[in-house]
Parts: C-alpha cells; structure tokens; sequence
C-alpha cells in the first residue's frame, strides 16, 4: 500500500511542477509580447528625433547662404573726366565704401573703389548718369567651399594648439620643453595664417571691388581671342618676326665693334704675311 501511495504523490508532484513551468514559460512569452510594444514605441520617437536631428544637420549647409566674391569693369565716357572720377568715388563713400587705386589725366583715366556687394548692382547702373557706359562687365565667384573648408581647418588646429598648450604645462624636462614648445610655435603660426585667409576672403566677399575707366573718347572694348589655325599660324608669325628682330637688333648692336676691332686685325695680319712672303723669296734667292 505504501509503493502505490508514494508512486502517486511522485506523478502529481510531476504534474504540479509541469503546470507551474507551462505558467511560468506563458507569463513570461506574454510579458515579453506586452513589452515589445513598448520597446517599439519608445524607439520609435527616439528615430524619429535622430531622423530630425540629421535633417536639422543637413538642411543648414543645403540652405546656406552662398559667399560670393564680385567683381564689375566698367568703360564711361565723359567730357569731364576728373569731374566724372569724383563723382564715382562719392557715390562709393555714399553707401560705405572707399576709394583705392587712382590713375587720371584731363583726357582719360580709371578708378578703383570697393562698395558693399549688395550694393554693386545699383551702383553699376547709376554710372549711366555719370556719363556714358559703353562697356559693363559684372563677375562673381563662388568661395563657399573655400570658406567652409578654412573654417573647419580653423577649428582642427585650434583644438590641436589647445592640447599642444596643455602638453607644455605638463612637460618636465628642458628637452620636452623644447620639443613641445618648438610644435606650438609652428601650428600657432599656420593657425594665424588660417585665420588671415578666412578674414581675407570674408572681406572680398563682403565689399565688391568695382573698376571704372573713364576717356573723352570711347574705350575700344578688347578684341575677344580667335581660336584656331589662322590664329595660330598669325601667332607663330608674329613670334618669328620677333626673333629675326631680337637677331637683327643683336647684330647691329655688336657690328660698330667688328668694324673698330677687324679692320686693324685684318690689316696686321696681312703685314705678317707679306714680311714671311718676302723673307722666304730672299731665302730662296
């Protein structure tokens, strides 16, 4: 009676324990199904913030405003050309510039003045009451690029002269102290020269430069370059008319001298060969 007792507490012992391991394998594949939902929801937002944020990252440099360098030529033509010049560089000095290079006689000259970029434009067509434009040429550059790359080069050797700096609080030894010392040196001068370039290009970024010429006459416009085999046979031409001039300017310059020198030198030496001549003749006679 025993056996059978003890064979059956053993088979419900079994059965308790697989029931309590079939609820324990359910509520954990059920707390696992609940929380994925949440693990999903909060990863959601946060992709969605990295998403925004890469966007936020991009759009800045897509909408970046483009720096632009810009040049204009301009040829006027006026009675008055001193009258004319003046009057060009007080419209500059009207709307914040100034005035640079200056080159002017009663019948011609030109003028150098640097305005604000946004500013050229209006400028270049108010030279039309000065006098009459007969040539206008407006250029620009594009040194974006340029820029952001000094910047970012900037920032790299800024952060290396920082760490250079905090290496030569720490050095011990005169050697070190040299070594670093001679390193800082060196960066802290290519960083100078970054930022003078940076500073350089933000200035001709932010004033334009403007040329004007001014003549009693109209300028002629120069002639646009031909290319091709005529061009270049008139090119070789006029390269070998050089040369033979090169070479007859040479020749001109040194023949007073053969003269000076050769006509005495040929003289002697027909002297000497007449006095052998003779003398051999007296030998022989």
């Amino acid at each position: 009676m025993r056996r059978p007792v003890l064979w059956v507490g053993v088979a419900l012992l079994a059965l308790v324990s697989t029931g309590c391991s079939n609820n324990t394998s359910g509520s954990g594949t059920s707390a696992k199904d609940a929380a994925a939902p949440q693990v999903a929801q909060q990863k959601a937002p946060q992709q969605q913030e990295n998403k925004n944020t890469g966007q936020a990252a991009v759009q800045p440099v897509q909408e970046q405003e483009r720096q632009l360098v810009r040049t204009a030529t301009v040829d006027l033509r006026s009675d008055d050309v001193l009258k004319a010049i003046g009057q060009i560089k007080d419209r500059a000095q009207a709307v914040g510039g100034f005035a640079g290079q200056e080159n002017s006689t009663k019948s011609s000259g030109s003028v150098t003045v640097r305005v604000p970029s946004a500013e050229l434009d209006r400028i270049v067509r108010d030279l039309s009451s000065v006098g009459e434009v007969t040539r206008s040429e407006v250029r620009s550059e594009d040194v974006t690029d340029q820029l952001v790359d000094v910047e970012a080069r900037i920032a790299t050797q800024k952060a290396s002269v920082d760490r250079l700096r905090v290496l030569f609080e720490r050095a011990g030894t005169t050697a070190e102290i040299a070594q670093v010392e001679s390193e800082l040196t060196k960066r802290q001068s290519e960083l100078e020269s970054m930022q003078r370039r940076s500073e350089s290009l933000k200035g001709k970024v932010a004033l334009a430069t403007l040329t004007v010429q001014v003549a009693t006459v109209p300028i002629v416009p120069p002639k646009p370059e031909e290319a091709g085999f005529l061009s270049a046979l008139a090119g070789g031409w006029d390269a070998l008319l050089a040369v033979l001039g090169g070479i007859l300017v040479a020749v001109g310059a040194v023949l007073p001298f053969a003269v000076a020198l050769g006509v005495p030198a040929a003289v002697v030496v027909y002297l000497l060969r007449r006095r052998r001549r003779v003398t051999r003749m007296n030998e022989a006679a």
